[in-house]
């Protein structure tokens, strides 16, 4: 594989190179059975691997489960300093571009191209990095989109909003109506939820041209987000109290909170915190700021990576695209492991819907239809600092009553000196 030269230099902050071919890993010839280790922490993802070691017994793969986020992504960075790294490896699509910076992961475009017209433009869009090569194979994707309690919907007269307009004007209505009920809440310590919405609205956080990177956290349509909750939270049309907290789990349970801006995986959430609420709750399109346009952003989703330490890329690579694409492989993740696949066609054959969700059969058809609208993104290398500053400067300004908008510039300015601190260039 060949790694544009001017694209190499997005590594250089850490002085370190990204190399040409497919990585660090120079490809070993095998003098039998080729074994792979795989680290991944997806539910029985193992028993979908049992399926390909028994179609190939020339190349095993071994799982070695593993905690996710920050903590792999630290595990991972020292595996490859030591020398001793996995072949292959679950990493969550923000933490890409920290492991490739750091030449961790491989550019595997050789051997994965192939697999790009399996997903849909916005989600590939993340594993190339600004179109700088390929770096993953796309697991699971995680599109938002909007979750409302039906049963009190029609009892307080509600129309599901569209827009944002007519979301701000629903909220309004049921607090009118219901003054103890919101319809959502800015929750203020989840950085990933807020990130999925700037998405939608056609946010592009990181962009990187040659040797030099752009940071465009306070854009205008970031700004238009945070200006749209900080609005809504003023006048007290939504709460403002964080998800995930005892508080938000009772009141989703209690009726309080009867509406969730979430992602496709919502569904495991709603049945562990409300499991009282089964049968109760709908799902529909994320509200749109172009109802002409419609787009939705992404919370949450994983890859598959090859280690540019890898001394077998090209059969590490082949297992990837045959996790993600095959179609016996990828059902098989859906049962076992409980994902929602970022492969098209897999999203399209799911057909029974949630559990939690029996009265809306046509769920994942409708899930289908709005994660082909997801939007593209460029994650950046310290994407840990930006949502540190988010998680700090949003509370601060939620907890003073103050105008959400300035966190922006916090976040803006947080992330370009780290960046530059760490070596990486900076344009305008």
């Amino acid at each position: 594989m060949r790694l544009d030269i001017a694209k190499k230099a997005l590594a250089l902050g850490l002085g370190l190179t990204l190399l040409a071919g497919c990585g660090g890993g120079a490809e070993e010839a095998a003098d039998g059975p080729v074994e792979l280790s795989f680290w991944a922490w997806a539910p029985d993802i193992d028993k979908v691997v049992d399926k390909w070691n028994a179609a190939h017994p020339d190349t095993k793969v071994v799982v070695s489960k593993q905690a996710q986020g920050d903590e792999l992504v630290t595990k991972l960075l020292t595996a490859a300093k030591g020398g001793n790294p996995p072949d292959l490896a679950q990493v969550e699509f923000q933490s890409l571009p920290t492991l490739v910076s750091n030449d961790v992961v491989a550019d595997i475009a050789e051997g994965a191209a192939v697999a790009k017209d399996k997903f849909a433009p916005g989600v590939w869009d993340q594993v190339t990095l600004g179109g700088a090569g390929v770096y993953a194979v796309p697991q699971d994707s995680g599109p938002m989109m909007f979750y409302y309690r039906a049963d009190l919907f029609e009892q307080y007269g509600l129309e599901v909003p569209t827009t944002w307009d007519e979301y701000a004007r629903t909220a309004r209505d049921l607090r009118a109506k219901a003054p103890d009920k919101f319809l959502g809440t800015f929750s203020s310590n989840d950085p990933g939820w807020f990130a999925g919405l700037a998405q939608q609205a056609g946010a592009s956080w990181w962009s990187v041209d040659g040797d030099t990177w752009k940071v465009s956290v306070d854009d205008a349509a970031t700004k238009k987000v945070a200006q749209y909750w900080s609005g809504l939270v003023a006048e007290g049309a939504v709460d403002k109290s964080p998800m995930y907290t005892p508080e938000w789990n009772k009141a989703l349970n209690d009726g309080v909170q009867i509406g969730w801006l979430s992602a496709v995986w919502a569904p495991g959430v709603l049945k562990g915190n409300a499991e009282s609420t089964a049968g109760k709750w709908a799902m529909a399109p994320m509200p749109q700021w172009d109802a002409s346009k419609p787009r939705t952003g992404n919370w949450g989703g994983s890859t598959t990576a090859v280690t540019a330490g890898s001394k077998h890329q090209k059969a590490a690579t082949e297992f990837a695209v045959w996790l993600n694409t095959d179609p016996t492989a990828v059902a098989a993740l859906v049962t076992q492991s409980g994902i929602y696949p970022a492969a098209t066609s897999a999203q399209e054959a799911l057909t029974n819907p949630p559990a939690f969700f029996p009265n809306q059969p046509d769920f994942y058809t409708t899930a289908a239809k709005i994660a082909a609208t997801s939007s593209g993104f460029t994650w950046g290398p310290n994407v840990n600092v930006t949502y540190t500053t988010y998680r700090n400067a949003m509370a601060e300004a939620i907890s003073g009553g103050a105008d959400l908008v300035p966190s922006l510039a916090k976040m803006q300015s947080a992330t370009v000196d780290d960046m530059k601190a760490n070596g990486f260039t900076v344009g305008n």
